[in-house]
C-alpha cells in the first residue's frame, strides 16, 4: 500500500490534504519537502507535513501529487516544528503559516538550490571538434573548443570567456553538436569567516554583558540587553557574534524596520569577513530567493533581516539577536498570519538550545515582566559608551508659550543657540504632510475622506489632499466646495514645520525624513549621509528618525505634539509614547558634546511626562506595570482579539455578537464587546472588534480551540472579513 502524503497548502483552511506520492521518476518525497499538487482547477505548491499509511479518502478517489520539487527538504524537522508551533499558538491555518516562512518564488515552485544551464558536446560535436569544424565560423569553433575542453561549462563561465557567445551556441545546438541542460549550480564551501578588526575597547558594563552571553552559548538563555541610547548595544552583539563564528556556528539578527537594515549591514560588513544574507520586504522576489538560498545552503554565516527572517533557514544556528525588541513592527498586525517575530525568536532559541538577546533602550513591559518573574535575565548598560552624560530633558509649557506653526518661542531660541554653537538639531513630529486638516472658516466644512471616518491631510507641495488610512486622494482646493469661501490649513505636519524652519533660519540646510520623501532605502541612506557629514544642520522627521541612527554632532532634539498618546483609549498608548520620547531623545548628545531635549506639551503636569523626566524610562515602566497589575491588563492577563469588517456597521457587529452568543459562559475566560473600532469606517468598510481575556494563557487557548470552529460555521461569517489576533499590540 503506497504511503499517503499529508500536505499543507496556502489556503485559509485549518486542515491538511491527502495525496498519493508522485510517479517514481520524481525524487523521493520526505517530510518538509515541497510538492506540486492538483487542487480543484488549480495546481498549487504545498509542503509535506506528514507521511502516513491511512486516509479517510479511498485510494480510488485520492489524487496523485504531480511532482516532488525537492530532493532535500526546504524545512528540516526543527524548522517545521517551529512553524507548526506558531500556527498552533496563533490559531492560524498551517498552510498559510508555512507560506509566510518561505519566499514567494519557493511558494511558486522555484528550485531551492540555485540552478544554471550547462553545455556538453554531443558525439557529433566531438567528431566536428577533432576535424577542426566549423572551419568558416571561428566564433562557433572557439565556443565548441571551450565546451569540449571545459568540464560542463555553465552560462556564466562561457560569458566570462566569450562575451558574445549566445549566437554561436544557438548555431552549434541547431547543428546538433552541443546540448544544454539545467543542473544544480555548484556552490562554494560554506564559510564562517571571522572579524576584520577588534573593535573599540569595551566599557566595564559592555564587557560584563559580553561575558555573560558568551557563557550561555550552547544552551538556552533569554537575555534582555537594556542599554540607554548610545550605550553600545550593537558592539555587544558584534563581540558575541565574533565568538559564535569562532565556534563554527551562525547568527540570526532581527531588526524592526527596513530603514535600519542598510546601516547595520554596513557595520557588520566592516567588522566581519563572514558572508551575510540580508532579508527584508524591499527586496525583489529574486533577491529574496537568493538571500534564502544563501542561508539555506550555509553560505551565509550571518543572516540579518526584518520580521519574516525569524523563519530563515540557518543551519548550525548559535545565536539570535532581536534589536529594538520593543518595536511594534515585529508584530504582524494586519492581514495574513499575525505572529510576533520577537516571541517566535524566543521559542526558536529555546527549541534550538541557544541564547537569544533582546536589545532595547526601552524594553516592552511584557519583556520587563518576564525579567521580574525570572523567565529572562537582564543585562544593563546604564551609561553611554563615549561620554556618561545623558541628554537633559525639559518641558515647554504651551499654555505659557503658545506655538506658532508648531514651534514655540523657547524652542526656536534653543534651535538658534545650538546652530550658533555649530550643533545639529532634530525636530520630531510624528505627523507627515503639511497639515492634518483643511478648514473653511465661514461654514465650518472640513475636507473629509470619502472612505474613512477621517480627515484628508493637506500635502501642499504636491497640491493634494490625501488619506493616510486608505490612500484616497483629491486635488487641493483653494475655495470651499460648499460655500466658495477661502479655505485654510489647520495644524502642523512635517512639511509645514520644514517650511517654517526654512523661513526662520534662512540659509540653513534642512533635511526632512518621512514616508513622503523616503520611498526607497537608498533615499534614507542619502539623507542620513547628509546629516552625518554635517551637510544638513536641521533634521525634521517622523518615527523613522527615532532609533538606530547615530549623529555625533546632534546636540538638540525638539519633540512637537508630545500629547498625542496621553489620552488614548488603547491601554498601550502611554507605553508607546514613553518609548518614542526616550528613543528620539536618545539622538541628542551621542558625541562628545552634551545633549538637550525639549518636549512641547499642553499638559506639563501629566504623571507620565513627569515620571519620565524625574525617573527615566525605568521609573515609568515600574509605575505602568503597577497600573497594569491593578487593572489586570497584559502582561498580567492574556488577550486575543477577533476583528472584522463589513460593508455595513450592522453586519460587522452582528457577526461578533453571534460569536459571543455561541461562546457561552466560562469562569476562566471573559469576552469584552463587541464594539465598533475607534475609527469605525476605514477604506470603505466598517470595522469592529471583540476581545477575549483570561488570566490563564492555557485557558485562553483551550477556549479558542473550541470556539473558532464554531464561529467559522456561523452564517454571518460569510458576510464579513474577519481575523484572530493573539497577543494584540494595538486595540483599534
Amino acid at each position: 500500500m503506497p504511503a499517503i502524503l499529508r500536505v499543507a497548502l496556502d489556503v485559509p483552511l485549518r486542515r491538511l490534504f491527502d495525496y498519493l506520492p508522485p510517479e517514481l521518476k520524481s525524487p523521493a518525497v520526505s517530510i518538509g519537502a515541497r510538492v506540486r499538487v492538483p487542487f480543484g482547477r488549480q495546481r498549487l505548491v504545498g509542503v509535506v507535513v506528514e507521511i502516513g499509511a491511512e486516509s479517510d479518502i479511498s485510494h480510488e478517489r485520492m489524487k496523485t501529487a504531480l511532482q516532488a520539487l525537492d530532493a532535500v527538504p526546504v524545512l528540516d524537522e526543527q524548522a517545521l516544528g517551529l512553524v507548526r508551533w506558531a500556527a498552533d499558538y496563533y490559531h492560524h491555518p498551517l498552510g498559510e503559516a508555512l507560506a509566510a516562512a518561505l519566499p514567494k518564488a519557493l511558494r511558486l515552485g522555484a528550485p531551492a538550490a540555485p540552478q544554471e544551464r550547462v553545455w556538453t558536446a554531443t558525439p557529433a560535436g566531438l567528431e566536428a571538434f577533432r576535424r577542426g569544424d566549423p572551419a568558416r565560423a571561428p566564433q562557433q569553433r572557439r565556443l565548441l573548443a571551450l565546451i569540449v575542453e571545459r568540464d560542463r561549462p555553465g552560462d556564466a563561465t562561457l560569458a566570462a570567456e566569450m562575451p558574445n557567445w549566445r549566437d554561436a551556441a544557438t548555431a552549434l545546438a541547431r547543428r546538433g553538436w552541443v546540448t544544454p541542460r539545467i543542473e544544480a549550480a555548484p556552490t562554494a564551501s560554506p564559510a564562517t569567516g571571522g572579524a576584520r578588526s577588534a573593535g573599540p575597547p569595551l566599557t566595564p558594563d559592555q564587557g560584563s554583558a559580553v561575558e555573560s552571553i558568551r557563557g550561555s552559548l550552547g544552551r538556552f538563555a533569554a537575555w534582555v540587553l537594556h542599554g540607554i541610547t548610545g550605550s553600545g548595544k550593537t558592539e555587544v552583539y558584534l563581540r558575541v557574534i565574533e565568538e559564535v563564528l569562532r565556534r563554527g556556528e551562525r547568527a540570526l539578527v532581527l531588526v524592526p524596520e527596513i530603514g535600519l537594515t542598510p546601516q547595520l549591514v554596513k557595520r557588520f560588513r566592516e567588522r566581519f569577513s563572514a558572508p551575510l544574507a540580508v532579508m527584508h520586504s524591499a527586496l525583489t522576489d529574486r533577491e529574496r530567493l537568493e538571500a534564502w538560498r544563501a542561508a539555506f545552503s550555509g553560505q551565509a554565516s550571518i543572516v540579518i533581516g526584518t520580521r519574516s527572517a525569524v523563519f530563515a533557514p540557518v543551519p548550525n544556528l548559535g545565536l539570535i539577536v532581536v534589536d529594538e525588541e520593543h518595536d511594534a513592527s515585529f508584530k504582524q498586525h494586519d492581514g495574513g498570519f499575525r505572529y510576533s517575530a520577537r516571541d517566535v525568536a524566543v521559542v526558536r532559541a529555546q527549541r534550538a538550545s541557544i541564547p537569544v538577546v533582546l536589545g532595547s533602550a526601552t524594553p516592552g513591559l511584557e519583556t520587563l515582566h518576564n525579567v521580574a518573574t525570572h523567565r529572562y535575565e537582564r543585562l544593563s548598560l546604564p551609561y553611554r559608551a563615549i561620554q556618561n552624560r545623558a541628554p537633559r530633558l525639559s518641558l515647554i509649557d504651551l499654555r505659557a508659550h503658545p506655538a506658532h506653526s508648531g514651534l514655540s518661542t523657547p524652542a526656536l531660541q534653543a534651535i538658534e543657540r545650538h546652530l550658533h554653537d555649530e550643533g545639529q538639531v532634530l525636530v520630531f513630529l510624528n505627523r507627515r504632510g503639511y497639515a492634518p486638516t483643511l478648514l473653511c472658516t465661514a461654514c465650518g466644512w472640513i475636507a473629509p475622506c470619502p472612505n474613512c471616518d477621517a480627515r484628508l491631510t493637506v500635502h501642499r507641495a504636491a497640491q493634494r489632499l490625501r488619506c493616510h488610512h486608505c490612500g484616497a486622494e483629491a486635488p487641493l482646493p483653494e475655495r470651499c466646495p460648499q460655500c466658495g469661501y477661502l479655505v485654510k490649513s489647520v495644524g502642523q505636519g512635517t512639511e509645514r514645520v520644514e517650511e517654517t524652519l526654512a523661513a526662520v533660519f534662512n540659509g540653513t540646510t534642512l533635511v526632512r525624513l518621512d514616508r513622503d520623501v523616503v520611498r526607497h532605502p537608498s533615499d534614507l541612506e542619502a539623507a542620513m549621509a547628509r546629516v552625518s557629514s554635517g551637510a544638513a544642520c536641521i533634521l525634521v522627521g517622523t518615527q523613522m528618525v527615532t532609533k538606530g541612527h547615530d549623529f555625533p554632532n546632534m546636540t538638540l532634539v525638539v519633540v512637537l505634539n508630545a500629547d498625542q498618546g496621553l489620552f488614548s483609549t488603547d491601554f498601550r498608548a502611554p507605553e508607546r509614547l514613553a518609548q518614542t520620547i526616550v528613543q528620539v531623545a536618545g539622538r541628542a548628545g551621542r558625541g562628545a558634546r552634551p545633549g538637550e531635549v525639549l518636549i512641547q506639551t499642553e499638559y506639563p503636569d501629566h504623571p507620565l511626562l513627569r515620571n519620565l523626566l524625574t525617573e527615566g524610562y525605568e521609573g515609568f515602566a515600574r509605575t505602568a506595570l503597577a497600573e497594569r497589575a491593578q487593572t489586570a491588563w497584559p502582561p498580567f492577563s492574556r488577550l486575543a482579539a477577533v476583528r472584522d469588517s463589513a460593508t455595513s456597521p450592522t453586519a460587522a457587529l452582528e457577526f461578533l455578537s453571534e460569536g459571543r452568543r455561541v461562546a457561552g459562559k466560562s469562569s476562566r475566560v471573559k469576552l469584552l464587546g463587541p464594539v465598533a473600532a475607534a475609527m469605525a469606517k476605514r477604506a470603505g468598510r466598517y470595522h469592529a472588534q471583540l476581545l477575549i481575556e483570561s488570566a490563564d494563557r492555557a485557558a485562553l487557548h483551550r477556549f479558542l480551540d473550541a470556539w473558532l470552529p464554531q464561529i467559522e460555521q456561523l452564517p454571518s461569517a460569510r458576510r464579513v472579513r474577519w481575523a484572530l489576533d493573539v497577543d494584540p499590540i494595538e486595540l483599534f
